[in-house]
């Protein structure tokens, strides 16, 4: 089973700047050089070079953990009209920290050579169509998930919070948390919580981090739900927090 966790033509980038701006926002590609300047900014237009790029650091972003075949589609919004950018020689596009390029989201761009620095954020939609489990016929919330009742389809995994699955079988027993529509991904947000160990029993806990894998036992304090945090109590009287994810195995990350 492989879960996938977390392309229309890219729309043309139609900014309302003054020319300094429609200039600072030319040299984010760093493709317009100097002697280019004055000509770019008496046309007032941005670059396609600049297009090209916002939409290639999204893709790869997006790309990252994905399966081959998946296919990525970006629109690339508009930036605040309120804002005032003084000219910069060289603007630097990046993927702001902690976000992902998913769905709703932003590219940063920031003047790096400029007598102004400045930082802003670029809207984008980031579309990521692959294959997934969806539902063949609506179903209920509580409903018990059978083959019969599941299907492949390509979908925009993206265009909802969850992992959706790509082995109708992983399903099978699996009841629903809501209801899901015909031809709607089951994702893992649609599930009810499946629990996989009792108040008391013995669980194996998982821990890794650079070079180094270790596991041991211990006692859960408390029901493990799968995906949810848990505590589990080692013989020396130790208390650690872990993840439960599967059967009577809890992983730690350190």
């Amino acid at each position: 089973m492989f879960q996938i966790r977390p392309p229309s033509q890219l729309r043309r980038l139609a900014w309302q700047r003054s020319a300094a701006q429609a200039l600072a926002v030319l040299a984010c590609a760093g493709l317009v050089l100097p002697q280019a300047q004055a000509q770019a900014q008496e046309a007032g237009v941005l670059a396609p070079e600049l297009l090209g790029r916002v939409q290639s650091l999204a893709q790869n972003g997006a790309r990252a953990g994905m399966p081959a075949q998946a296919r990525v589609d970006v629109e690339v919004g508009k930036l605040d009209p309120r804002l005032r950018l003084a000219p910069c020689l060289q603007v630097q596009p990046y993927l702001p920290a902690g976000l992902q390029m998913w769905g709703q989201t932003r590219i940063g761009l920031r003047c790096v050579d400029g007598r102004a620095r400045w930082n802003v954020s670029l809207p984008v939609k980031v579309r990521v169509f692959a294959r997934a489990v969806v539902a063949t016929d609506p179903l209920p919330a509580g409903a018990v998930l059978a083959q019969e009742q599941l299907s492949m389809a390509e979908i925009d995994i993206a265009a909802e919070p969850g992992a959706v699955f790509t082995d109708a079988t992983s399903l099978n027993g699996r009841a629903l948390a809501r209801p899901v529509a015909a031809g709607e991904a089951v994702r893992s947000s649609s599930l009810k919580l499946r629990q996989v160990f009792a108040a008391g029993d013995t669980v194996t806990v998982l821990a890794s981090g650079p070079g180094y894998s270790v596991a041991g036992e211990g006692q859960a304090l408390a029901a493990g739900l799968e995906g949810q945090n848990v505590k589990v109590r080692f013989d020396n009287g130790r208390v650690v927090t872990g993840r439960a994810i599967g059967e009577r195995r809890v992983e730690v990350l350190l």
